[in-house]
């Protein structure tokens, strides 16, 4: 605990966020669901990265730093919030995206709007956005800038111990409702949520397991991910290292960065049940398991679902909502 406190942080969060019983999404699932709304946040529209930045600007200023220097695709929250929390912070935001440049929408507007520096690599492969975040930072550091050069996602153990935090938190907020949940569900994309999540239960020998769901690349790839991040926080924080292996299931990514047919469901019943908005490429496509996991009898309630925020993803990939008999037809379970 005195090592978490101890960790440059810079105050980017609205905390706690809620923990909220979710009884209209319960009754669809046949399961006790509880939602942790982490899209609450408060920083641009909110999202899980705000916890991580809170750190990763923390160090940033620290060293002295003058920019910050990082990428993704043209609709990835972390790119927006990172340039929102820069710019709050007094940093110049420098971004990468993966791809050629199109009209802004969603994301990407909000991007244009903070007025971030946008390259685009040219290429599809999102992995071509990481010797150009580099190169970026090599070119203003010959030019007198001082860059803070962070990867896709902010995937570090510093940035991670935003969630080793967010654990504390959501310890107190169980031990106060009474809740023994069995599972956290959380999508899985770069890695650093779940694993600071993993390190905090580890750590505070929490009740409940922590399930990600990978919206990003294949299940092993994350397990060893998230391994590899979860040890790298606990040393950080001089936390014990957490046994075994981490929990990622595949099997509702589809394509990256595409909305799927079992996330749009999810979409809309997590809208039209609880008014609670899922980003359609990640968060959506966890939900989409957890459903899928609860009408087959395969969790125990109650279960916690994070809800990792993105909303601003609605609005940049077009949509067209099931009609009522499509999606009572889709709930009924197998």
């Amino acid at each position: 605990m005195k090592a978490l406190l101890r960790l440059p942080r810079v105050e980017l969060a609205s905390t706690p966020t809620p923990l909220q019983p979710a009884p209209g999404l319960s009754k669809e699932l046949g399961v006790e669901v509880w939602l942790k709304r982490d899209d609450l946040t408060g920083l641009a529209l909110g999202g899980n990265k705000v916890r991580i930045l809170e750190y990763l600007v923390g160090d940033a200023l620290r060293r002295g730093c003058d920019c910050l220097v990082t990428g993704a695709g043209p609709q990835s929250n972390w790119a927006m919030l990172a340039t929102a929390a820069a710019r709050r912070c007094g940093l110049d935001p420098y971004l990468v995206y993966y791809g050629r440049p199109r009209e802004p929408a969603g994301n990407h507007l909000l991007v244009e709007l903070l007025g971030a520096d946008v390259r685009f690599t040219g290429e599809e492969d999102r992995t071509s956005v990481d010797p150009v975040i580099s190169a970026v930072a090599a070119e203003l550091a010959r030019n007198g800038r001082n860059p803070y050069e962070l990867p896709r996602g902010g995937a570090t153990p510093v940035g991670s111990a935003g969630y080793v935090r967010a654990g504390l938190e959501l310890a107190g907020q169980l031990a106060d409702a009474g809740l023994a949940p069995g599972t956290l569900w959380l999508a899985t994309g770069s890695c650093g949520t779940q694993a600071g999540l993993v390190a905090a239960a580890a750590w505070l020998r929490g009740p409940y397991q922590v399930v990600g769901v990978t919206v990003s690349r294949p299940a092993a790839d994350c397990v060893a991910q998230v391994g590899a991040l979860a040890a790298g926080v606990a040393g950080l924080l001089d936390l014990p290292a957490p046994d075994g292996d981490p929990v990622v299931l595949g099997g509702f990514l589809g394509t990256y960065g595409e909305r799927s047919a079992e996330g749009d469901e999810a979409t809309e019943l997590a809208f039209r049940t609880e008014g609670l908005l899922l980003d359609p490429v990640f968060g959506a496509k966890a939900m989409a398991a957890l459903a899928h996991a609860a009408r087959t009898g395969q969790v125990e309630p109650p279960v916690v679902f994070l809800v990792s925020g993105g909303a601003p993803t609605l609005f940049a990939v077009p949509h067209r909502p099931r009609s009522p008999d499509r999606l009572a037809a889709a709930r009924r379970p197998p």
